[in-house]
């Protein structure tokens, strides 16, 4: 990519759909949880093993698996569009991948304990992952987010990614020019401190910040589908 004008759309728009197509193709594990969830009810209430034995289980086989996706993403995307060339962003682009997907994961595993069937699931999780889009502020700028729906932004599993993102690709060129006048080439029109100010980010690197309101994202979906099974197995009889 140009580091020019249109090359400032084109990168935002590749972050843009990047976390787009993490987060939905996580859909597809949806029957293997729906599946796993007929066994675990049956078992689980039969006393052979807690639900948090479950939860811990599944974490700890997702994890290197959806880290290795990262990975796989992330190695060509990267550096065949010619993002920030320094390896510590490189680097941090991987990490953030492989929180999202961890993050849809756990939003999927979620969804999928309080849906009765996968056209039930799959119909929430569209429409759920929709809405966060919606209210990312790629569409729709904060500050013309109606107060009524401005939750939606700070719940919106896209907006954090999007942001660091942005502020990985960005921080270290805030002084370099990306656009320049043409009539005098040495006036600079639009830098990287411009770009990050556009979404109200050049006053800070809230990258670590993010990083920790995602982590706790996945945290927290996958606690919530621990508390829902919870209570479907108490209420199964064997």
């Amino acid at each position: 990519m140009k580091r020019n004008e249109e090359g400032i759309a084109e990168r935002l728009g590749l972050f843009a759909f990047s976390l787009s197509f993490l987060l939905s193709s996580t859909v597809e594990a949806l029957p293997i949880y729906l599946q796993e969830r007929r066994v675990l009810m049956k078992e689980a209430s039969r006393g052979a093993y807690k639900i948090s034995s479950y939860m811990i289980a599944n974490t700890i086989v997702f994890l290197p698996f959806l880290f290795a996706v990262a990975i796989i993403f992330s190695t060509p995307v990267y550096w065949l569009v010619g993002l920030n060339p320094s390896i510590s962003a490189f680097a941090f682009f991987t990490f953030a991948v492989w929180l999202i997907v961890l993050m849809a994961s756990s939003l999927v595993l979620f969804l999928s304990a309080v849906s009765p069937d996968f056209i039930s699931g799959n119909s929430l999780i569209c429409t759920v992952l929709g809405a966060f889009f919606l209210f990312s502020g790629y569409f729709i700028p904060k500050e013309i987010i109606p107060k009524y729906w401005i939750f939606m932004y700070y719940v919106s599993l896209y907006r954090y990614p999007l942001d660091s993102l942005l502020i990985n690709e960005y921080w270290s060129l805030r002084d370099e020019c990306f656009t320049r006048d043409l009539r005098d080439n040495s006036m600079c029109l639009v830098t990287g401190k411009d770009v990050l100010k556009s979404r109200g980010l050049e006053e800070q690197d809230t990258r670590w910040i993010n990083v920790g309101i995602m982590f706790g994202f996945f945290v927290f979906y996958r606690v919530l589908c621990w508390v829902v099974l919870a209570r479907r197995v108490s209420k199964t009889t064997i």
